[in-house]
């Protein structure tokens, strides 16, 4: 393995480092990720699309625009990932490229514009270096559209990476790229980050700008970063909330960079410890043990930990709101959809918006209630391992929701608070699969959430390497 194949499986922010001292080109880091795209993802499918021409274009760009900032004495005015490989998730708008919602409904929408986040991206200087794979509307905890073949674990390939933001998870774990940009409506970023093995983070509602442009004080989802550290993930978010690219969010801007507060030792903190699912779904053995072993590892670092039970709660209270906003997809021909989302949508066209905002209120309300003065929540991520790939392929569309709803016990809720939550790689189970926990913090509180991810990413050192190569 070469030494540039070496960094491309380390972290971007020494990959920046690297290619603003000119010890690194961009179209060298590009070229190899390219080939390692080419190597795995038709075995996993992490990628539904690969701009390899394009991609090089850019990178060549960013080499003659760090040169001339070298020339110049400026190379701290670089954009912080400037030349670093990327790729963006199959729901967001890339100029130049199709967008196909991981749907049949969408065969040729072809995009002449950057979506906000996506244009977030440029500005921070990543190379996009095309489409990551999604569940159909991002409805499913599994990415296993009807459009190309189901997206992989990297570790167990028999396995899902997750969902919605399966390529994301799976192209991050299996080293084609460092970091990779995500959305999470109802745990679309913390599960696929859980079962591939890598660190992913929801931020606070309105820390990133929703990419449609939408008004997001009541959104269920928003974008996010996934990465294989903490420190990436928290300099990849500064770029994508615009705070180190000076287009920040109506959210209250952080004192600091979220790359510089995440090496900052936080206070002593208030965390709820909740080991059983608002739903009563059970943990498996293995990971409430590793969830408990974070928690011993944060009193351990001085915070105070306390046992609470979650609110109880059931999916039937979450689905209308759900199918509301599957059906608020423009476009969407039943038809053509696979049975689950044709069930969401369907059913999601009969719920009045008014009732939408009631259910949401109400079930915000809640965790609120539940969270109280934490300052933060600590939980598993998921109930247990991966389900294999097509499990759910011989049910009805509401049965197989509803089989993949466990999925999100533990995910969905924060996504009604709004509250910053991210899933934390801390161990592996003995059958080899990634095990993660969740750290949620109080609404805004990013610093707090990543701070305390660092604290527990360095009592767990090895819990995230690249997955072996097949």
């Amino acid at each position: 393995m070469s030494s540039v194949d070496l960094l491309l499986l380390g972290a971007a922010t020494e990959q920046a480092r690297l290619l603003r001292r000119g010890e690194l080109s961009a179209l060298e880091l590009t070229a190899a990720a390219l080939t390692r795209i080419a190597r795995d993802n038709p075995r996993l499918w992490a990628f539904v699309e690969v701009h390899d021409a394009r991609a090089r274009r850019a990178a060549q760009a960013k080499d003659r625009e760090i040169a001339r900032a070298r020339r110049r004495g400026e190379v701290d005015a670089l954009p912080p990932f400037c030349g670093v490989p990327t790729a963006v998730k199959d729901l967001n708008f890339v100029r130049g490229s199709r967008t196909r919602f991981g749907s049949r409904s969408f065969p040729r929408l072809w995009s002449p514009v950057d979506d906000k986040t996506v244009a977030q991206l440029r500005r921070g200087g990543f190379v996009i270096l095309g489409k990551l794979a999604t569940s159909e509307f991002g409805a499913l905890p599994v990415t296993e559209p009807d459009i190309h073949p189901p997206t992989r674990n990297p570790w167990q390939p028999g396995y899902s990476a997750g969902g919605s933001s399966g390529g994301s998870g799976c192209a991050v774990a299996a080293g084609m790229i460092a970091v990779a940009q995500g959305s999470d409506g109802a745990g679309s970023i913390r599960i696929p980050a859980a079962f591939c093995g890598v660190y992913g983070l929801k931020p606070s509602r309105g820390r990133v700008a929703n990419a449609y442009g939408q008004p997001d004080r009541t959104l269920l989802y928003t974008c996010g970063p996934f990465a294989r550290c903490v420190d990436d993930a928290a300099a990849m978010l500064d770029v994508m909330a615009g705070i180190s690219v000076g287009q920040p969010h109506w959210l209250p801007r952080p004192p600091a960079r979220f790359a510089e507060l995440v090496r900052q030792p936080p206070k002593r903190l208030r965390v709820k410890l909740a080991t059983s699912s608002p739903d009563g779904t059970p943990v498996h053995p293995e990971w409430l043990a590793a969830t408990l072993a974070a928690a011993q590892r944060l009193a351990d670092a001085g915070h105070e930990v306390e046992a609470s039970a979650m609110s109880p709660g059931s999916v039937d209270e979450f689905i209308p709101l759900y199918q509301h906003m599957l059906a608020s997809v423009p476009g969407a021909r039943l038809e053509v959809l696979q049975p689950a989302t044709r069930w969401l949508v369907e059913q999601g066209r009969g719920v009045p918006p008014g009732q939408a905002r009631r259910i949401f209120s109400a079930l915000s309300h809640r965790v609120h209630a539940w969270v109280g003065d934490a300052d933060l929540v600590l939980t598993p991520t998921v109930v247990g391992p991966p389900p294999a790939i097509g499990a759910w392929a011989s049910l009805d569309g509401e049965a197989a929701f509803r089989a993949a709803a466990v999925y999100g016990s533990f995910t969905a809720v924060f996504n009604l608070s709004g509250q910053p939550g991210a899933s934390v790689p801390v161990g592996m189970s003995s059958e080899g699969f990634p095990i993660g926990v969740q750290v949620v913090g109080r609404e805004t509180r990013d610093d707090w959430v990543l701070a305390v991810s660092r604290q527990l990413e360095e009592a767990f050192p090895m819990a995230s390497p690249v997955a072996p190569s097949m």
